[in-house]
């Protein structure tokens, strides 16, 4: 009855159950992580990450679960997610945070590691309507923080956006879609604050 209800509640698509593989904390961290950024960039209003008690684990000890809670706790500060809490005693319902504010998200000392620095080239690849919302999306986060709109500063702030934007989305024949369909997002809740 709860699993119908989770289906009908979160949907497939914005579902990731780790039980089913028994995942080590580290392969579910790096699982979940690259799920949670994906549906934040995809607009998804929640998300369930089903973790599991620990039942089957060595000694009935659950591995993964503390692990996705310390993970949701970092990815908290890194602007990917909002907010979440404990579903049933094995999953977490997530609310991801607006794109807007995983592009203000500062880097903290204690990351391991920027977002892939975007090559130009890569960014001069994307089909022409991608490249057009990242730039309008550029230029306006720039009005936004009050600094110059010169062209060296827009292709800078575009870099880092397609950066940041672009490593959440996993290879696909959509991709471009996709990351524009972020941008454009991230620039409606641009818009928004004021």
């Amino acid at each position: 009855m709860a699993a119908a209800f989770d289906a009908l509640r979160f949907g497939h698509a914005n579902t990731l159950d780790l039980r089913a593989s028994l995942p080590t904390a580290a392969e579910a961290t790096r699982r979940a992580e690259g799920f949670l950024r994906e549906r934040q960039v995809s607009g998804a209003a929640e998300v369930l990450v089903i973790t599991g008690r620990g039942n089957q684990s060595v000694d009935g000890v659950a591995v993964v679960r503390p692990a996705v809670a310390a993970l949701l706790a970092k990815l908290r500060r890194r602007g990917v997610v909002a907010r979440w809490s404990e579903h049933t005693p094995g999953s977490f319902a997530v609310t991801p945070a607006s794109v807007r504010t995983l592009l203000a998200a500062p880097r903290r000392h204690g990351d391991h590691a920027a977002p892939t620095a975007a090559d130009p080239e890569m960014l001069a690849a994307l089909d022409a309507s991608a490249r057009a919302a990242l730039r309008r999306l550029a230029e306006r986060s720039l009005q936004v923080l009050g600094a110059p709109t010169a062209d060296s500063f827009v292709q800078d702030e575009m870099l880092r956006q397609f950066s940041v934007l672009g490593a959440a989305l996993p290879p696909s024949a959509d991709r471009d879609a996709r990351l524009r369909a972020a941008a454009e997002r991230a620039l409606r809740e641009l818009d928004g604050m004021e």
